[in-house]
C-alpha cells in the first residue's frame, strides 16, 4: 500500500546498497598511506650502507746525495699501539702502506749509518699521504782520539818547568827535579839545559862577583891588576863554569847514559836524606832508571880541573897533583850543594811544581 509520497522498500534497500559501498571505498582511501606506513618499506626503498675506502702511506727516501735509498727500512704506527707495520723500500726508494685505519699515525725511516727520520699526523678516511720527501742525513761521526804525548815530549815539557826555577826568585836552580819518577833527558835536552845556565844573565853576572872577589883578594897574581887583570880573571872563571857545566852535565851524561840532575828526596829522616845526597856526587840515576856510580861527574871534575891549565898563569899550575886535588875539592862541594838542594833550595825557591817526591 502506497504511503503517500515515501519511498518504496526495494528503492530503499538501492540506495542502501549505494551508501554502503561508497563508506567503504572512502575508508579504503583515507586508511591506504597509513597501511603502506605500516607495512613497512618496499625492496626500491630500502636504505643502503655506504662503502669505506681505504687510506694509504706512501714515499720514496733518499740520501745525503739525492740518490733513492734500496732496502731501508720503515715502520707504520697507527693510533692502536699494538697495530705496527714495516716494509723496506724499493730500487727505487719506494713504500707504499695501503689499507691504513683513518686517524693518527706515525713513520720511522732507518738505515745503517743514517739519522733516524720519522714524521707524524692524521690521515682521514679514503685520504692518502705522501712522503716524497724523506731525506736522510748522515750520522754525525765522533772520533775518540787518544793523545799521548811520547817520551821527548813528557821530558821537554818537565824541563820547561825545571828552567823557571829560581833561588830567591833570580839564580838560576835548573838541575833540581822535585819530580822522582821525572822522563830521562836525551842528548840534545843535556846540552840545551847545560847551555841555558851557562848563558843565563844572572850566570854572567855571578862570574863578574867571583872574579872582583878574586881580584880585590890577589888571587892568581899572574893576571896583574887593573881591567886587563879584572878581564883574565872573569874570563878564566867563567872559563870554569863552562867547561864543568858542558862536561861534567852534558857532554859525559850523554856519553854513559846518565842524568845530570838531582832528584830531591824531600821525605825519610834526616839522615836517611842527608846520606842520599852525600851519596849523588858518586852515585846518580841512568838514562835506564837505575842508580849506577857517577861516571859523570867524578870525570867531569878531573876533565875541568885538567883544562883550566890551559888558561891560568904558570906560576899557578902544579902539575896533576894540584889537578886531582881540585876535583877531589869540586867533587867535596858537590856534596855541600847536594845537601843544600835537599834541606835549603827548595824553601827559598817561589812557585815550585808540585812533584811526588820519595
Amino acid at each position: 500500500m502506497s504511503s503517500g509520497n515515501g519511498l518504496r522498500p526495494g528503492r530503499t534497500r538501492f540506495w542502501m546498497d549505494r551508501i554502503g559501498f561508497m563508506s567503504v571505498l572512502l575508508g579504503c582511501l583515507l586508511t591506504g598511506p597509513a597501511f603502506a606506513e605500516q607495512a613497512g618499506p618496499t625492496s626500491d626503498s630500502a636504505e643502503v650502507s655506504p662503502t669505506v675506502v681505504p687510506s694509504a702511506v706512501r714515499g720514496r727516501v733518499q740520501d745525503p746525495d739525492g740518490a733513492w735509498v734500496t732496502g731501508a727500512s720503515v715502520r707504520l704506527d697507527t693510533g692502536d699501539a699494538r697495530v705496527s707495520r714495516t716494509v723496506e723500500t724499493d730500487a727505487q726508494g719506494r713504500f707504499v702502506f695501503r689499507d691504513v685505519s683513518a686517524g693518527a699515525y706515525s713513520l720511522t725511516v732507518t738505515e745503517p749509518g743514517m739519522e733516524a727520520w720519522s714524521s707524524s699526523g692524521q690521515i682521514g678516511a679514503g685520504a692518502e699521504v705522501d712522503l716524497a720527501g724523506v731525506k736522510l742525513v748522515m750520522v754525525s761521526a765522533t772520533a775518540d782520539v787518544q793523545v799521548t804525548a811520547t817520551e821527548t815530549e813528557v821530558a821537554a815539557a818537565q824541563v820547561e818547568l825545571e828552567e823557571q826555577q829560581r833561588v830567591l826568585g833570580f839564580i838560576p836552580n835548573f838541575y833540581a827535579t822535585y819530580m822522582w819518577d821525572a822522563e830521562p833527558l836525551r842528548a840534545r835536552q843535556k846540552f840545551d839545559l847545560a847551555w841555558k845556565s851557562v848563558t843565563d844573565p844572572v850566570s854572567f853576572a855571578m862570574t863578574g862577583v867571583v872574579a872582583g872577589v878574586e881580584q880585590a883578594q890577589g888571587s892568581f897574581p899572574g893576571y896583574g891588576q887593573g881591567a886587563r887583570g879584572y878581564s883574565r880573571r872573569y874570563g878564566a872563571s867563567f872559563a870554569d863554569g863552562l867547561t864543568s857545566v858542558m862536561v861534567g852535565q852534558a857532554v859525559l851524561p850523554t856519553v854513559f847514559r846518565q842524568d845530570p840532575r838531582y832528584f830531591v828526596k824531600g821525605t825519610g829522616s834526616i839522615l836517611a836524606r842527608g846520606l842520599y845526597a852525600i851519596s849523588t856526587t858518586v852515585v846518580c840515576r841512568g838514562d835506564n832508571r837505575r842508580w849506577e856510580p857517577n861516571y859523570s861527574n867524578v870525570l867531569g871534575n878531573v876533565i875541568s880541573a885538567g883544562i883550566s891549565n890551559a888558561y891560568y898563569p904558570a906560576s899557578d899550575r902544579h902539575g896533576a897533583g894540584l889537578t886531582l886535588e881540585n876535583s877531589m875539592v869540586q867533587t867535596a862541594l858537590g856534596s855541600v850543594g847536594a845537601l843544600f838542594q835537599e834541606f835549603v833550595v827548595r824553601r827559598l825557591t817561589p812557585h815550585v811544581p808540585t812533584y811526588d817526591a820519595r
